[in-house]
């Protein structure tokens, strides 16, 4: 059954082949086998899923289910829970059982689906291989000694290994797409305001969003359908008719105009990502798409620009993070200072701090205006210039990451390293332009990923693409051995 794609799984729910207290203990079951090889999940909910999945079957019996009741599914940790922990994997937040429910949450559970447990992550959301989680890293399901990719790599090891049919993600500079990426799935990173952000912890408040990581773009399109919509208790949400993203997945792609940015196929790539990737091109090509090259000047300062307006957001979100109010607390302070340094000390790991640290920076007196004010303009050059290649072409591809999953341990000395694994996602961020990576082929025995870039609210085109091509090509469909 863990190998069935959301509508196959509903189907089988609805003719009652299979019941959803079944189906989420067969889940709960392999999190059981797998969770400790993978650490995968931080928090897994047993009693109260089982409880979710007895009402789904009530509303199966009653004829008043929709497409989406009773499957079960996974939330990354950074959505807060009711009456479960979100920790966003930091010590700072081990011990925070959350009042209310994120929006994303909310509309998922209203959809009838199952909430198995909370997946680890990159503390805070920062890191770019899951390697940076107070818990631990998680591990990658089609080679256990590499990263799944981060900071959702929680989510993508627990739906790569099929330890959930599904779960959520964000990305605030290629947070879904990367992971996605490096362990074959299909990750789609909405347009910025599609996607409520009440509830789910900030890290970068202008770049971060959510969005489903799945097996195939079918299923990204119907979590989608449950996650979209105007929420008026986040300011950033953007209030617009949300449309059936399943209604399109079978358009035609005749005269579909795919631009590829020369800057995405230079220096850094590795050779064999590359070959998959021009492999994929030529599979739309022959679904009547057309090809031009692009240019896109301005990569190369996507990752520098990032790498300050996301610090100094970040260092401005986590400042309530004080030991006052919620959170970790030092134990006998001295005096007020001593619980806000040592609080904070304690609570943090050393990614955050080190980027807590840099946003302070930039944003002080005298330096604001040659680092985070500089950013900015390098910011909107960046949004102008994909503007101008969508006078051109209708959707922008090439790799999502410039190589394949690395090893555990490999970059975690060297920041900037870690930093450029990142490199083909931050622009669409910065941008706020939706992008999604789909399962392109394998290099030496791992994954790559095909990413495509749409503008604004495309998300619907951009479903219909990577669905087209994942009906001529089964790359989606390839399960880790070990979790067959």
């Amino acid at each position: 059954m863990h190998n069935k794609t959301l509508s196959e799984l509903s189907e089988m729910l609805h003719k009652g082949e299979v019941t959803s207290v079944e189906l989420t203990r067969h889940f709960l079951d392999r999190i059981k086998a797998h969770n400790t090889e993978l650490n995968a999940f931080i928090s897994v909910c047993e009693e109260s899923a089982l409880a979710q999945a007895a009402a789904a079957d009530e509303q199966l019996k009653n004829k008043t289910a929709g497409k989406l009741t009773g499957i079960p599914m996974a939330h990354k940790d950074i959505f807060c829970t009711k009456g479960v922990r979100t920790s966003c994997a930091s010590k700072m937040l081990d011990s925070f059982v959350s009042p209310y429910d994120a929006t994303v949450v909310e509309k998922i559970a209203a959809s009838g689906m199952v909430m198995l447990g909370k997946t680890n992550m990159d503390e805070f959301a920062m890191g770019s291989s899951n390697e940076t989680s107070y818990y631990g890293p998680v591990k990658n399901p089609w080679d256990t000694d590499r990263v799944p990719g981060g900071s959702s790599g929680g989510s993508a090891a627990a739906v790569a290994a099929r330890l959930a049919p599904i779960a959520t993600g964000t990305d605030t500079g290629g947070s879904i797409r990367q992971p996605s990426s490096l362990c074959n799935l299909t990750g789609l990173k909405p347009t910025y305001g599609r996607i409520s952000r009440y509830g789910m912890i900030a890290f970068a408040s202008s770049l971060d969003q959510a969005g489903p990581m799945a097996a195939n773009a079918e299923d990204a399109a119907l979590l989608m359908n449950a996650m979209s919509g105007f929420d008026e208790r986040d300011s950033t949400s953007v209030e617009r008719e949300v449309p059936d993203y399943t209604a399109t997945l079978n358009d035609s792609l005749e005269g579909l105009r795919i631009g590829l940015p020369k800057e995405y196929f230079g220096e850094g790539l590795d050779p064999q990502v590359a070959a998959t990737i021009e492999t994929a091109i030529k599979e739309f090509e022959k679904l009547g798409a057309t090809i031009k090259e692009i240019s896109l000047p301005n990569t190369h300062l996507a990752v520098p620009t990032y790498y300050v307006v996301a610090p100094a957001e970040c260092s401005s979100n986590l400042s309530r993070m004080d030991g006052v109010r919620f959170g970790h607390r030092a134990e006998n302070p001295r005096d007020l200072q001593d619980l806000y340094q040592r609080s904070r000390s304690e609570g943090f790991g050393a990614e955050v701090k080190r980027r807590i640290m840099i946003g302070t920076y930039v944003l002080s007196a005298g330096y604001y205006d040659a680092y985070y004010l500089k950013a900015q303009q390098c910011r909107r050059l960046i949004s102008d210039e994909f503007q101008q290649a969508f006078n051109e072409v209708d959707v922008i591809m090439g790799p999502t990451a410039p190589t394949t999953a690395f090893k555990l341990g490999e970059k975690t000395d060297d920041p900037v390293a870690m930093y450029l694994a990142d490199i083909y996602t931050i622009s669409t961020n910065l941008a706020g332009l939706p992008g999604m990576s789909i399962p392109a082929g394998f290099a030496e025995g791992l994954p790559t990923g095909l990413q495509i870039i749409g503008n604004y609210f495309d998300e619907g085109r951009l479903l219909n693409i990577a669905h087209r091509y994942q009906q001529v090509t089964n790359w989606h469909k390839q399960v880790p051995a070990a979790f067959a």
